[in-house]
């Protein structure tokens, strides 16, 4: 299941509960789009603020209405004891996969966060997806926890940020040859040479933040982690193709025409808000369609999101 789009749809709200009507909506045009996987509850899907019998709603919904697309849903909390509970309550739901970041108040070490995985990794009877989102956890994996962490068993995929690949995406946006054969050399591409000589073969690593997606794939990771695949998923996947045709110029040509969204999601500490605003733009959700206390993105964000989705048919 670790191949392509891993579409991360928002878990909306109405009135401070889960609106599960606007969450179908959003599955079943995931379904559509025939994803390769869907991350019912990531990041994005704001694993952290809900209950376990929450987790265990939205999952199973998610799979009833996926039409046979392996979905995925995140089990991060603050103590081990309750991702194994977490972990119990998906699987019931009948997921294929569990996401996991070494979620933390106090900043973990590195035995801490093997032990995590450890722990989770013994326990669990679908693939794991390790999780490494420095910005939110404030925890970086080194070379030698990737190593330990891919000896257990279990480990199906790493989702690594998208930073490495920056300088890529200025390549192609610049339509710079990569050099004479097409090998690329740069920061990014190194990056993912070393972690396949770190981790099994067996493991796949994928890319996340959304702006660097094209060039993330267009270098050879195995799958997007998408946030705004998880609301116009024919665009990634468009992107997707693109890159995996070996086509980078065109893909990082179709990723910086979403630039405007990048930048929203910069100026709003990532993509959860602005995708909210989508959906909420698409008619999938009403507005506040997030819990207290966010707040919806301002009204010429709003308006400028109307336009950029109205003018790019953004699907």
């Amino acid at each position: 299941m670790f191949t392509g789009l891993s579409a991360f749809p928002i878990t909306p709200f109405k009135q401070e509960a889960i609106d599960y009507k606007a969450f179908k909506g959003l599955v079943d045009n995931l379904a559509s789009a025939n994803v390769d996987s869907i991350c019912a509850i990531g990041s994005t899907g704001l694993y952290p603020y809900l209950t376990r019998e929450e987790k265990y709603d939205v999952a199973k919904l998610a799979v009833d209405h996926a039409n046979g697309i392996p979905v995925m849903a995140g089990v991060g909390a603050l103590r081990t004891y309750d991702v194994l509970k977490n972990v119990e309550a998906v699987q019931q739901a009948g997921v294929n996969a569990v996401l996991l970041a070494p979620v933390s108040y106090q900043v973990l070490n590195e035995e801490e966060v093997f032990g995590l995985y450890e722990a989770v990794s013994h326990e669990v009877s679908v693939p794991i997806c390790v999780y490494e989102n420095p910005r939110v956890t404030n925890f970086t994996f080194s070379d030698d926890l990737y190593r330990r962490i891919g000896k257990l068993p279990n480990i199906g995929a790493i989702k690594i940020p998208g930073t490495p690949f920056a300088k890529s995406a200025m390549d192609n946006s610049s339509n710079k040859d990569i050099s004479p054969s097409g090998a690329s050399n740069s920061e990014g591409a190194r990056r993912l040479a070393s972690l396949r000589e770190i981790v099994p073969a067996h493991i796949a690593i994928g890319v996340s933040g959304d702006s660097f997606g094209a060039a993330g794939m267009s270098e050879g990771c195995d799958l997007w982690l998408s946030v705004i695949g998880g609301i116009f998923p024919r665009t990634v996947m468009r992107i997707i193709d693109a890159a995996q045709s070996g086509n980078a110029v065109d893909a990082q040509a179709q990723s910086q025409a979403l630039s405007g969204i990048w930048s929203m999601f910069a100026r709003n500490g990532g993509g959860l808000r602005v995708v909210a605003a989508a959906a909420e733009i698409l008619g999938y959700c009403e507005t506040p369609s997030l819990p207290a206390p966010f707040l919806p993105i301002d009204k010429n964000e709003y308006s400028e999101l109307e336009h950029i989705i109205t003018k790019l048919s953004l699907s």
